[in-house]
């Protein structure tokens, strides 16, 4: 489990099926399965994630290649075979958290609204394996997230950098791709003296989304709007007062 202990029926301290299966899809399952027969693993809630995201990685590898060698020594054709999903997944399971987060829903649809918007044309139709995605994410959200979120009240140094990125976000084009935004963000970093910019980074977990960590802030910026994201950033500012 998730202090390195012995899962016992009796302790009541594993995950069954069931649990598994409300938060994540059957695949991240038997990857999670797949990996390190022969080893004794973690298994615990915060496991999922990250199973969830490394299923989808490797969906991606095995279509962006056509040598077969390589395709079958791929997780996902031992779990597919010869059906594979031919479907891109373009948002990582920790940015729908994040975005559950921000919007403050429960309404599939309304996070719809901001997955199409950053991959045109996207539909639940069009992206199944997305869709599904959107919809464990809210209920993992709901269950393990939200519960034990910490937002903390920045120092006099972070607000004045807090401030400052929203003076830099007002700059930044609407349209502009993740790699353009997490550059000037990491530029606000730089500018207001954080030696370690992970320090920087951090801020912005804890003082906006009430976590340690979090997925990678250019891409949650582009799909979520960059408007949206400074008026984020100034409510916890003005809650912060």
């Amino acid at each position: 489990d998730e202090n390195g202990e012995k899962i016992s029926k009796s302790r009541g301290n594993g995950l069954t099926l069931e649990d598994w299966l409300r938060y994540a899809s059957p695949e991240s399952l038997s990857l999670y399965m797949f990996q390190s027969p022969r080893k004794a693993k973690r298994l615990h809630f915060d496991i999922i994630p990250r199973a969830v995201d490394e299923y989808a990685s490797h969906l991606g590898t095995f279509h962006n290649t056509t040598e077969r060698t390589v395709q079958l020594d791929n997780p996902v054709w031992h779990i597919h075979g010869e059906n594979t999903p031919d479907e891109d997944l373009p948002l990582t399971f920790s940015i729908l958290l994040n975005l559950v987060s921000a919007c403050n829903t429960d309404d599939p649809s309304v996070l719809w609204g901001f997955v199409a918007r950053y991959v045109a044309g996207a539909t639940p139709e069009s992206h199944p394996l997305l869709d599904r995605l959107v919809t464990y994410a809210i209920a993992y959200y709901q269950d393990f997230v939200a519960p034990s979120k910490v937002f903390r009240t920045p120092t006099g140094k972070e607000r004045a950098a807090l401030e400052d990125l929203v003076a830099e976000l007002g700059l930044i084009d609407s349209d502009a791709d993740s790699n353009d935004i997490q550059t000037q963000i990491y530029e606000v970093g730089k500018r207001n003296q954080f030696e370690n910019l992970r320090d920087w980074f951090g801020v912005l977990y804890e003082v906006l989304f009430g976590q340690k960590q979090g997925p990678r802030i250019g891409s949650f910026v582009a799909l979520y709007g960059v408007e949206n994201f400074a008026e984020l950033v100034r409510a916890s500012l003005k809650h912060a007062n």
